[in-house]
């Protein structure tokens, strides 16, 4: 696995604290992002799962503990919206340069408005995907809002 990844650059480049945490990712996983949880030893509300979704037909960004579900209402009305949906995972690769199952929200090919769950901001620290399949960054909740500027909204189901 490498060390640098274009997600841990967007990172130092900010000058943003985090760190490393390497498992062995399951590929066939139900739920990745709850995987990677149990795979680390973490909390599902401090390991958050990175969605794009479209609002309108816009592409977005979400961040979402992993043992939670987006409403889509929600999310629509958040980036203010009429509707939203899930973006298939092959457009979700194109985009973001990531593959899924390692789609970070740091150092996507472009980038997108982003949501994070405001439930999650309340937590000491969070780990976000590091831009490949097994590996997760640990950092405070706070500093990944503010390197995405990120809008808080409550986006759980």
């Amino acid at each position: 696995m490498s060390n640098a990844t274009p997600a841990t650059r967007f990172l130092d480049k900010a000058g943003i604290a985090y760190e490393r945490r390497h498992y062995d990712y399951a590929p066939g996983a139900e739920r990745i992002g709850l995987q990677a949880a149990e795979a680390i030893g973490e909390l599902p509300s401090r390991v958050l799962k990175t969605l794009l979704a479209r609002v309108d037909g816009r592409p977005v960004c979400v961040l979402l503990p992993s043992d939670q579900e987006v409403s889509m209402k929600r999310l629509a009305a958040g980036f203010g919206g009429k509707s939203a949906e899930m973006m298939p995972p092959g457009e979700a690769e194109r985009l973001t340069g990531y593959h899924v199952g390692g789609i970070s929200p740091f150092g996507q090919r472009r980038r997108l408005p982003t949501a994070i769950e405001e439930a999650a901001l309340a937590e000491p620290y969070v780990f976000v995907n590091g831009g490949q399949r097994g590996l997760q960054l640990r950092l405070a909740p706070a500093e990944a809002r503010a390197a995405l500027e990120a809008v808080a909204l409550r986006l759980m189901a």
